[in-house]
């Protein structure tokens, strides 16, 4: 077991991984914050390209590097710059969504849900991988698996959209495929 069950220790037990969570999770926030408050939509559109860059950022302090370079090509590469670019071609940038009745509602449901899921993440008790092989919880062949998905994400991700979830991967890109279609049928109209 040795080296490959430290999970919990290394880079992940430093005060700089904490110290990096944090301001990447500050800053992602504040991003998010800004994206839904500005009246400039270029600009809102501009703090959604840094939400998702700290988004990928966490994915790569949580060791799922694949996600963060889907989250990195697909998000910030593909569907910001297409934002963007709606915008840009747009009239009346500067004016932006004006304010309506549900902003109060939502902001208030918002903190609610944003309550709820901290009291969740407080008072929800989390098994580390650890702990639970040095009490016989969990048998050592299972944490050798565990272990052994946690070092080969991508062949894993790989095995599983290509043989186990081929359907839904592919009705995926068929809903892209329509969706690309429907914003060209809808910029010909005009």
């Amino acid at each position: 077991m040795g080296e490959a069950m430290s999970l919990g220790h290394g880079t992940e037990a430093a005060l700089i991984t904490d110290v990096v969570f944090w301001a990447i999770a500050v800053s992602t926030i504040i991003a998010a914050i800004a994206v839904v408050q500005l009246n400039d939509l270029f600009r809102a559109a501009l703090f959604l390209i840094v939400s998702f860059l700290g988004v990928a950022a966490m994915f790569v302090l949580l060791r799922a590097e694949f996600l963060a370079a889907v989250q990195v090509l697909i998000y910030v590469g593909a569907i910001s710059v297409l934002i963007i670019f709606a915008i840009l071609m747009t009239r009346d940038v500067e004016e932006g969504s004006p304010s309506n009745r549900i902003r109060v509602p939502a902001g208030v449901a918002a903190a609610l849900f944003a309550a709820m899921a901290i009291f969740v993440a407080v008072s929800t008790e989390w098994n580390i991988l650890d702990a639970a092989i040095d009490s016989g919880a969990v048998p050592v062949a299972l944490a050798n698996g565990i272990v052994d998905v946690f070092e080969n994400t991508v062949p894993r991700i790989a095995t599983l959209l290509v043989r186990d979830f081929v359907l839904a991967f592919e009705v995926a890109s068929v809903l892209l495929l329509a969706a690309v279609i429907g914003a060209l049928a809808l910029v010909r109209g005009r």
